[in-house]
């Protein structure tokens, strides 16, 4: 596999859970202005969208969406239990998160990085974001992770989403539970590998 990624943008949610999963992979860094990968090659012919993650799972096949490949890369490493088992009550629930993170969380995040969008219209789209932080904050009040199971692929994403707030002028520290959250996922090996690998640990 091959993972075309852009240091701390979504497509370290996917790297960390290639590690979680101990899948081999390869991995190719592209510059989102440019949309160039870093061996010159242009990235639209590779992802159409010309946004990470593209994942690219074999000659002719190329995965995008985080929501969509974090299911499938949880899939292929069934045995590592990154995820529920498919059809179980518990996997609809981890699929619940995973969109809400998708859609609630990163998208909340997405108009703070550009800078066309006026300030005021920011401190709205923040109001939006903090609603949807206050209601994650309460549920990680109640367990370590997103599941009452345990560590899923949904936290990894979870991650790092919420890793974003410092760049957009979000304080976690509203969300002690967040804050927390963060703490005992970074600790994860396969996290700190993805960290290093992408040069953002330091």
């Amino acid at each position: 596999m091959k993972l075309y990624y852009s240091p701390g943008a979504c497509s370290l949610a996917p790297h960390i859970a290639l590690r979680e999963a101990g899948i081999s992979f390869a991995f190719e860094k592209v510059d989102l202005k440019e949309k160039k990968t870093e061996y010159g090659a242009n990235f639209r012919e590779i992802n159409p969208k010309g946004y990470v993650p593209a994942l690219e799972v074999k000659p002719g096949q190329v995965m995008t969406e985080v929501a969509v490949v974090m299911q499938y890369l949880a899939d292929e490493a069934a045995d590592k239990k990154l995820a529920p088992a498919a059809g179980s009550a518990e996997r609809y629930e981890f699929l619940t998160w995973l969109n809400f993170v998708a859609t609630e969380i990163h998208k909340g995040f997405s108009p703070l990085f550009k800078p066309t969008v006026p300030d005021e219209v920011k401190e709205t789209f923040k109001g939006f974001l903090g609603l949807r932080l206050d209601y994650v904050n309460s549920e990680l009040g109640k367990r370590d992770f997103l599941l009452a199971s345990g560590y899923s692929l949904a936290d990894a994403y979870l991650f790092v989403t919420t890793g974003w707030a410092a760049k957009t002028g979000v304080d976690l520290n509203k969300w002690p539970a967040i804050v927390a959250f963060r703490e005992r996922v970074a600790q994860r090996p396969a996290v700190q590998a993805a960290l290093s690998a992408e040069g953002l640990n330091g």
